[in-house]
């Protein structure tokens, strides 16, 4: 049990040392969001996601970026937007009007694939 223990905590940080954040940003309402992350991969090889999840509540998909190609939830696109920067490896995440309904934490994440 240990064993398997030790190996997942050294998969957690192998994907935490591929990306960087800040840690916390504070908008006030009506506000636009900008929150950046710092790969180390290429971002033409992989998708890059953002995920945010409430206090106290499960894992929200934002949406997906991909050299050319983005998806977002249905019911965030009109809000959130990605953009890559393939040169300085970030992948920036950007939202408008933001509202306390809002409040998350937010994270990127690469496509394992």
């Amino acid at each position: 049990r240990k064993l398997m223990n030790k190996k997942k905590k050294k998969n957690v940080l192998m994907y935490f040392r591929q990306l960087t954040q800040p840690a916390s940003v504070t908008v006030q309402p009506g506000q636009r969001l900008t929150i950046t992350c710092q790969v180390s991969y290429s971002l033409s090889s992989y998708w890059t996601a953002w995920i945010r999840q409430p206090a106290g509540k499960g894992l929200e998909w934002i949406g997906s970026k991909y050299t050319g190609d983005s998806r977002y939830k249905d019911s965030l696109k009109s809000k959130f937007s990605i953009d890559l920067d393939a040169s300085s490896k970030t992948v920036t995440l950007n939202g408008q009007n933001v509202q306390p309904g809002d409040t998350a934490v937010y994270y990127c994440a690469r496509d394992p694939q």
